[in-house]
């Protein structure tokens, strides 16, 4: 059936562009954001603020970036102490943060 393969067809293109689509964002992500940051901040995980969610962000953004690190490094709620980056300096940390602060699209 025609209509039964064209749907087929678009379902398999709509997979293939939003997998294109999570490549480049992984792609463009930091590396040390892909090791240590990704696993709970893509996902909200254990009450972590999620990646490009600016509204969940904007409370701690208001603590300041100084305090922000201090949390990564003591670890704060369910995120163990250097947030799984223990050989991160604090201007990697800084860097994380406003990677993961930053507005999504």
């Amino acid at each position: 059936d025609v209509y039964k393969r064209q749907g087929l067809v678009m379902k398999k293109l709509c997979a293939a562009v939003l997998m294109s689509l999570a490549a480049t964002a992984w792609a463009e992500a930091p590396a040390k954001y892909q090791s240590s940051c990704f696993a709970c901040h893509s996902t909200g995980a254990a009450g972590a603020p999620r990646t490009g969610d600016a509204e969940a962000w904007a409370p701690r953004l208001e603590k300041g970036m100084d305090a922000l690190v201090q949390s990564v490094k003591n670890g704060l709620g369910g995120m163990p102490p250097t947030g799984l980056c223990a050989d991160c300096t604090d201007e990697e940390y800084k860097a994380l943060i406003e990677y993961m602060a930053k507005p999504a699209g």
